[in-house]
């Protein structure tokens, strides 16, 4: 290979995250529409099952995406009874999440995303969590980058 020959995509690891990103969404897929939620919706409860009550912009930081990014699957949260938004008494402009008994609730169901995940990748605990920490640190390596 010469440096004017592309890089096949097979070599190429955006394109190795991008189909395993692409692969996990389809396994959890059906698993999801069984507990009612979509992907997003699912990443705004796991925020809120890991923290607590959070201002939008709160959940919006923890998974890296812009407020209006979130407000939409929050809204369809709360249309189907699993949080409720409040206006900040102290800061009119902040709108807080909570989850509802119905939110909290989906938490062990939940669970067999995770479940699935390590049965359908043959790879242990360990690895998985091992291969967790190394695309964090490739992500935080490339975010910083900017």
């Amino acid at each position: 290979m010469t440096d004017a020959d592309p890089i096949p995509l097979d070599h190429q690891l955006c394109f190795s995250v991008y189909g395993a990103a692409i692969a996990i969404n389809r396994l959890y897929k059906p698993m999801l529409d069984e507990l009612g939620l979509t992907y997003p919706q699912y990443l705004v409860l796991s925020a809120l099952w890991e923290a607590g009550p959070l201002t939008v912009g709160g959940i919006a930081d923890r998974l890296d995406l812009e407020s209006s990014t979130v407000t939409p699957p929050v809204k369809r949260l709360e249309q189907a009874g699993l949080v409720v938004r409040d206006r900040d008494r102290a800061d009119e402009r902040k709108v807080i999440v909570r989850l509802t008994d119905a939110g909290h609730a989906l938490r062990r169901p939940s669970a067999c995303l995770t479940e699935t995940l390590l049965a359908r990748s043959g790879l242990t605990v360990e690895d998985l969590v091992a291969l967790n920490r190394q695309v964090q640190m490739l992500r935080d390596a490339v975010s910083r980058a900017d």
